[in-house]
């Protein structure tokens, strides 16, 4: 079945695997969900990977988005949603495989360029955001905005907020502010810019079976194409001032000792998100910063995740932004004020071993 996947084009389905030249492609195919991500995709993704990795023929593994409006808006939490009568088994299914791809793509043995054009939200992030070669464009918008449904910045998410310079990690992980491709570079979620309109001769060249290696070409377009400036670089001094608070009471008071546009904008912002989540983000974003490595900070995710979606905070924000779109969620509990250390404490501790992730470098 793997080497079936891996061999052959498929052109009706979820994803593309096919490949071409000395490549392994795979093209996210949900154009009209923005590519959001599914468990058959997950799958599907693995398994190609899996095979590249004893074929002689591929030598770089490029992953993209269908249409020109996203690589990947998410993960498919409409189904998550839909699953929570029945318990936490498909959430836990879905979280434990997706984390394993991405755990993968950080030590895929060949090179890996992802193409992170467009819309590159939460799932997106997890399969791009690890890869060795990570391309952005003029027309790049990545973001982690789990905190206003209820969640944790996952899929890794916490262990490149954690890694960010300064306070960047924190501001980006509790208020979910999107990111241009330039901005994304500057946080380490994204290495490389390139034009949109320079896409098809690099992945021309990346195919090509007797080019320059994937590290010269990658080289040249850093050469090739200036980084345009990063607006969220011109807020770094703000956001290293207001957002250094041990809380996110103290985040939240320093943002109200000024008049400040931004900072008055940021602070009703951060207002509207789960209180439970914001708690438990910046928790997990400053305790990964001290993890060994990805894999240790996959770990805690799938323990907050599962737990955020069985305490009933994940589906109800997933109602209120996408089911009955009414923008406002019955965050248990609703005040900041009333999240006890103890309340996020219980979040991170290990499940029983068979229950476990169980990720390793």
């Amino acid at each position: 079945m793997t080497e079936s996947i891996a061999s052959s084009n498929t052109t009706d389905s979820e994803t593309l695997i096919r490949v071409e030249g000395r490549a392994g492609r795979i093209t996210l195919n949900r154009p009209k969900a923005l590519n959001a991500l599914t468990l058959g995709m997950v799958r599907a993704i693995a398994n190609a990977l899996d095979a590249w990795k004893l074929d002689p023929a591929v030598k770089v593994v490029i992953l993209d988005g269908a249409g020109d409006k996203a690589l990947c808006a998410g993960g498919d939490v409409l189904s998550l949603y839909d699953s929570r009568a029945a318990g936490s088994a498909l959430a836990r299914t879905f979280w434990r495989e997706e984390y394993h791809l991405n755990a993968a793509i950080h030590r895929y043995p060949k090179p890996f360029v992802a193409i992170q054009d467009g819309i590159v939200i939460g799932g997106g992030i997890g399969l791009s955001g690890h890869a060795q070669h990570r391309i952005v464009t003029e027309r790049s918008m990545l973001a982690m905005p789990e905190t206003g449904i209820g969640l944790i910045p996952d899929v890794g998410g916490t262990w490149l907020l954690g890694h960010a310079a300064g306070a960047l990690g924190v501001y980006l992980g509790l208020t979910g502010a999107r990111m241009s491709g330039t901005d994304a570079i500057q946080a380490g979620f994204a290495g490389t810019f390139c034009p949109s309109a320079a896409l098809a001769g690099l992945k021309a060249e990346l195919v090509a079976p007797n080019g320059r290696s994937v590290d010269e070409i990658v080289d040249a377009l850093a050469d090739e194409h200036p980084v345009p400036a990063s607006p969220l670089m011109a807020l770094k001094p703000q956001i290293d001032k207001f957002f250094a608070g041990p809380t996110v009471e103290a985040i939240l008071d320093a943002l109200q000792t000024t008049t400040d546009a931004w900072a008055m904008k940021t602070r009703a912002d951060l207002l509207q998100k789960s209180p439970l989540a914001l708690k438990t983000t910046l928790s997990a974003i400053r305790q990964a910063r001290q993890l060994p490595w990805l894999e240790a900070a996959l770990n805690v995710e799938y323990r907050l995740c599962t737990r955020l979606f069985e305490h009933g905070e994940f589906p109800e924000g997933v109602r209120a932004l996408l089911v009955d779109k009414d923008k406002a969620p019955k965050w248990n509990p609703p005040r900041l004020q009333d999240v006890t250390p103890a309340m996020v404490t219980a979040l991170f501790a290990p499940f029983a071993k068979d229950d476990e992730l169980g990720l390793y470098a």
